[in-house]
């Protein structure tokens, strides 16, 4: 049969008479977001059911004045737009409103038995601070300021090592080695004729005097600039008695990181014989993609993690970033500081850091990242409207951290989103044809 005449689709009696209804436009007759603006038929021959700008008369009177909460109201064209106050769309046609309880075109139905089945989730839209990880790999290395070199500052013999072991802890002021040298030998005589002339010209003339005292100061010097301890030299002009050898001490308490010095052996003035490391603080410098470096600051936050370690995590602050990009891998370095009172962490161990950096300062709406549907040019959610009804609503996204998805526009807090079967529900809903016009828009 032919299709009615266009003048058909703008007016139709209503049964009393009492005044023309206007058709907005036809749906398939077994309804959807299959519409026409003109009346046609289906490929079964059923004619398209027109859609009416006011609702018929009697249904009006049948249903009662309390027919249930306004829920929002839909876009009078299908289209997948809504609001949640009355409004007119481009053409001056009003929204319709959907209650609580209705179905309409936008809504895609589930049957309570498929949601167990396809094991559909929910969760609710929520004020949250995202907090976005910025990962990096990096090794413990010494506090370049707990690092010491211990070093002789004259020629001389090792005639005992009372350290003798790498990786001995020793502590400030304990022997490390015996000495032989016999430019300190020479410097104590020195300092003992000195003195003792000194002594015995306090009754001579004011220049002997201070020659002799000038002697006797300079050989001090001498022995106290080659780090001789206080205590020795005082030992030394109480008892006029040279000692043969000296006592090396260490400068602080740590670790022998490294040991050159070998009993018997000749060392020369600066030749490096222990270095030792106080550990209980230490630095771990991590490598960090240049793109990340815009999210890391002093005074962050870092956990740090280590596979050596397991079930152990260590906290503590960014205190530097270094100024450089290295070329080959686009990383720069920043150092985190670790107390490391147990000595757990050792210098070279290899761990993973996580910097948590905030990307807004205050809490914003959030969702699962897994509820978003992404045609590539919009997204979408499925809104939960209760009794296996979802609605397919435009969201507008922004950042993603920890799993989750910022929204700034198209929800509000509270309402439940799917955030698991979301492809199922399409595959069950036919949800492409009812997000098609979100997909043209």
């Amino acid at each position: 049969p032919a299709a009615p005449p266009p003048a058909a689709a703008e007016a139709h009696a209503s049964h009393d008479g009492a005044k023309e209804r206007q058709i907005l436009f036809y749906q398939h007759p077994d309804g959807g977001t299959d519409y026409s603006p003109i009346p046609k038929k289906d490929d079964k021959g059923r004619d398209y059911t027109p859609v009416y700008a006011d609702p018929e008369p009697e249904s009006v009177a049948a249903k009662p004045a309390g027919k249930g909460k306004i829920l929002y109201y839909r876009n009078p064209m299908g289209l997948a737009d809504t609001s949640p106050v009355p409004k007119k769309d481009g053409m001056g046609m009003d929204y319709v409103p959907v209650y609580d309880g209705d179905d309409d075109g936008s809504t895609l139905k589930v049957s309570i038995d498929k949601v167990q089945k396809l094991g559909v989730r929910t969760e609710a839209a929520r004020l949250t601070t995202l907090a976005r990880s910025i990962r990096a790999v990096g090794t413990v290395q010494v506090d370049e300021r707990n690092l010491h070199i211990v070093t002789a500052k004259f020629e001389g013999y090792i005639e005992r090592l009372n350290i003798n072991q790498t990786g001995q802890a020793v502590k400030r002021g304990q022997s490390l080695m015996e000495v032989y040298s016999p430019d300190l030998v020479l410097a104590q005589q020195e300092f003992l004729v000195a003195a003792t002339g000194a002594k015995s010209l306090e009754t001579a003339s004011p220049e002997a005097r201070d020659a002799a005292r000038s002697l006797a100061d300079g050989a001090l010097a001498r022995l106290r600039n080659w780090d001789i301890p206080t205590a020795q030299i005082e030992k030394l002009r109480q008892g006029g008695q040279i000692t043969r050898t000296l006592s090396l001490a260490s400068p602080a308490s740590g670790i022998v990181l490294e040991k050159r010095a070998v009993q018997g052996m000749r060392f020369m003035p600066g030749e490096m014989l222990y270095q030792i490391a106080d550990l209980s603080t230490v630095w771990v410098v991590a490598e960090v993609f240049e793109q990340d470096l815009a999210m890391v600051a002093l005074g962050q936050t870092a956990k740090v993690s280590f596979n050596a370690l397991p079930g152990l995590t260590f906290t503590g602050k960014v205190t530097f970033l270094y100024p450089t990009v290295t070329e080959q891998t686009r990383t720069a370095k920043v150092r985190v500081e670790l107390p490391n009172h147990d000595g757990h962490l050792k210098p070279a161990l290899y761990g993973a850091v996580e910097l948590a950096s905030p990307v807004a300062d205050r809490p914003v709406l959030t969702i699962p990242d897994s509820a978003v549907l992404d045609s590539g040019t919009k997204q979408a959610v499925l809104v939960e409207r209760g009794e296996g009804r979802y609605e397919p609503r435009e969201v507008k996204i922004g950042v993603r951290a920890g799993g989750l998805i910022q929204i700034q526009d198209g929800l509000a807090e509270g309402e439940k989103v799917v955030v698991s079967a979301n492809f199922l529900i399409d595959a069950e809903s036919n949800l492409r044809a009812a997000l098609q016009s979100f997909h043209n828009h």
